[in-house]
């Protein structure tokens, strides 16, 4: 370190030569010119070295200044101070802080604030350097100076120093200074005096101050929040009611809100406790007027003739002797807990939980270290009773009889409307399933009797359909009328309401009991066997990896089924048809395969048949599609195309074509519109839109009606559109279902 006397030359008034040297590896002064008369140094004079020691710091020569940066020695020191023309005493003691900056030898003294003292008090002495007092007043204070228990005088005051600071004794220490221990201040004796005669003196008349600008100021904007609960569940039409109590610590009020769930039925008002100082013996009866009040005035006195008053007087008892004053209790935060129960104005309200700032609150004011929250499950209920419902007398159906016991206006039974929805027909999704089936009877009049068996997924119900029949003796036609069927084996009479036949039940091979009538399953249409394949969660046996894994068991005698295949494949056609294919793959799983599984295989690896309908039968379809729903706006559709076509070559492109009929609402399926559109299309996908349009005109070009087919003589709603069963496929590609499934290789 180096020497406290030097500074820069901006800090002192002239520079002093100095040399410098190193003692036991500390930088010490060894020698100083003094200087003579207008500050040139007298030349030849020796002066005796003089020894400042100061810590060098870790080797680096660096100025003081910047070594002792920020760096402040801070003493404790009393003045005693004479005080004339007072009786009570003559002296007085006033306390000082002495600072002392090493960085540049500068002192600052400060008096701390006493209240009530009657003297200025705060900066004493503005920092600056200090200079010895008479006979070394060329010199100034430095840090050898100042120790406890020693004096000082600045200005002909003499300072005591009684105590310092622990940074103040290390730094002295390490500068080799044996620092003295503290000593006791003495006390001021007219504090002391004072401070006896406050202690003795009651005011006969004290006035309180209401100033709360300063709680104001300390706690505006901070308020505890805790989560309450309020169970009234024990009174009639009484539940659980969630609170938020808001406690506002710059007023003791509080504020207690409601916590409404959704569709609680109660109103929209939140508000469950204005913001008000809230009492503990809530609610309190009726008070007299000068029971409840802050202060109480007895009587006014001034000039009663000019009607002027000069003052009032006030009751020292603040009316609790002569009004009965009474003293109302409110809750505080000290009050307030985790698992307190308040009385809201008779309500028992419990707080079980609380936010973090309110933790933090409670923590740094009152050490409050435990927050666990308290469970407030509500009880379990009560078992409930099981209603008991008489059983079905055998009027009406079960649904109204059941409605007849719960309510004395019997209402009809509500059908699931969404359900209905979801599955209703629109368009092409007709949401029917429809199966072929045959009656399982042992009578010769109906082992070859065909039935359509259909049933509605939009609400559960099943219709039975018997096509008509040349010469086969049977009228045919509506064999059951749409309705729900029950399951059999059921009770009639019962209290419960009977279960129905779902559409999981329905699939081909089984059997199904409608009524009594046993029908088997033997084909379906092509959107129940889809439907079946989308939904393989509810039809297990449309399943195809289900269905080629009982197949994989058989794995031993893949090759034989291969030969069988082949030999059945007459022609080496790498193909066989659907029932060749299906009696083999029975035949090899040894009936573990079911009707539907077996079908869903041949689905899967059928080969797709090139079917594209003629032409006029497109036209006289679309035709009698026409007729049947007295469509005649060809001429519009024209003029509309003419009116797209901006460049006048009478053609557009064919999603032109499209959009504009689905914007005419033409009464066409999206497959015969598409059809009919490919058949008109251009290499380029252009459309000639009169000659389209013109075609389709039934009234200008008429195509020959359609023949109907014979088994279509009679029509009902319930219409199987492929009497009889349709085969599902024609041919099955059986090397692609040997390699799926065994990995053979055509050889």
């Amino acid at each position: 370190m180096i020497d406290h006397n030097y500074l820069p030359l901006w800090k002192e008034k002239f520079h002093k030569s100095q040399h410098w040297g190193f003692c036991n590896n500390v930088m010490m002064l060894v020698s100083e010119e003094k200087p003579g008369i207008g500050g040139e140094p007298l030349l030849g004079q020796k002066i005796k070295p003089k020894c400042t020691i100061y810590p060098q710091g870790d080797g680096s020569n660096v100025p003081s200044w910047v070594a002792f940066d920020k760096q402040v020695l801070s003493f404790d020191a009393y003045l005693e101070e004479e005080v004339p023309d007072k009786s009570q005493t003559n002296y007085r003691i006033r306390y000082y802080k002495i600072y002392y900056y090493p960085e540049d030898d500068t002192i600052q003294v400060n008096e701390p604030e006493v209240k009530n003292s009657g003297l200025p008090q705060g900066t004493s002495i503005q920092r600056h350097r200090i200079t010895l007092p008479p006979p070394d007043e060329d010199q100034f204070y430095t840090v050898y100076h100042f120790n406890v228990g020693t004096e000082v005088v600045f200005y002909g005051r003499i300072f005591k120093i009684y105590d310092c600071d622990t940074f103040t004794r290390n730094f002295l220490r390490k500068l080799g200074v044996k620092v003295n221990p503290p000593v006791q201040r003495p006390e001021d004796p007219y504090i002391k005096i004072r401070r006896e005669i406050l202690d003795h003196v009651e005011p006969l008349r004290p006035y309180e101050s209401l100033d709360t600008r300063k709680k104001f100021l300390q706690y505006h904007g901070k308020i505890l929040r805790f989560f309450c609960l309020w169970d009234d569940s024990v009174s009639m039409l009484g539940d659980r009611r969630e609170l938020i109590l808001h406690y506002y610590l710059c007023d003791d009020t509080i504020e207690i809100k409601e916590l409404l769930p959704d569709n609680s039925g109660r109103d929209l008002n939140k508000m469950f406790l204005r913001r008000s100082k809230l009492p503990k013996n809530g609610p309190t009866r009726v008070y007299q007027p000068g029971q409840i009040t802050d202060r109480a005035v007895l009587n006014l006195y001034g000039n009663l003739k000019r009607n002027q008053e000069d003052g009032y007087l006030l009751d020292r008892y603040k009316g609790r002797i002569l009004l009965g004053k009474v003293d109302q209790e409110f809750y505080k935060d000290c009050d307030l807990s985790l698992g307190v129960t308040i009385n809201v104005w008779g309500r028992k309200v419990l707080l079980y939980d609380c936010d973090e700032f309110t933790k933090s609150y409670y923590k740094s004011k009152y050490g409050i270290e435990n927050f666990t929250s308290v469970s407030c499950k509500p009880p379990s209920p009560p078992p409930k009773i099981e209603r008991k419902f008489p059983p079905y007398n055998g009027f009406g159906s079960e649904e109204d009889s059941l409605l007849n016991c719960i309510d004395l206006k019997p209402t009809p039974h509500q059908k699931n409307f969404k359900k209905f929805m979801e599955k209703h027909s629109y368009g092409s999704e007709n949401s029917i399933l429809r199966f072929l089936a045959k009656l399982d009877t042992e009578k010769y009049a109906d082992l070859d009797r065909i039935f359509v068996i259909s049933y509605y997924l939009a609400d559960g119900t099943i219709s039975v359909f018997e096509p008509t029949e040349n010469n086969s003796g049977l009228t045919g036609g509506m064999f059951l009328k749409r309705s729900r069927v029950k399951k059999p084996g059921q009770r009639v009479f019962k209290r419960e309401l009977p279960e129905y036949l779902k559409a999981e039940e329905f699939y081909i091979g089984i059997t199904v009991n409608v009524n009594g009538y046993l029908f088997r399953l033997l084909n379906a249409d092509e959107y129940t066997l889809k439907y079946m394949e989308q939904n393989v969660d509810k039809y297990p046996f449309s399943d195809l990896e289900r269905s080629l894994q009982k197949v994989k068991q058989e794995e031993s005698r893949s090759r034989e089924l291969k030969q069988v295949f082949r030999a059945a494949d007459c022609k080496h056609t790498k193909m066989v048809d659907y029932n060749t294919f299906r009696d083999i793959v029975m035949t090899f799983t040894h009936g573990n395969l079911s009707e539907q599984e077996s079908l869903t295989i041949a689905r899967h690896y059928r080969v797709p048949e090139e079917t594209r309908p003629d032409g006029d039968f497109l036209l006289a379809l679309a035709q009698e599609k026409f007729k049947k729903n007295f469509f005649e706006n060809f001429d519009r559709l024209i003029y509309a195309c003419g009116y797209e076509d901006r460049e006048k070559k009478n053609v557009l492109p064919t999603k032109d074509i499209k959009r504009l009929c689905k914007s005419f609402r033409l009464p066409l399926t999206n497959d015969l519109l598409e059809s009919l559109l490919s058949r008109f299309e251009n290499s380029e996908k252009q459309i000639d839109y009169k000659s389209f349009f013109s075609t389709l005109d039934w009234r200008k070009n008429p195509m020959p009606e359609l023949q109907a087919q014979e088994y279509l003589k009679e029509r009902c709603e319930d219409v199987w559109l492929g009497m009889s069963s349709p085969i599902p496929a024609k041919n099955i590609d059986y090397l692609t279902f040997l390699k799926d499934t065994f990995g053979l290789e055509e050889e």
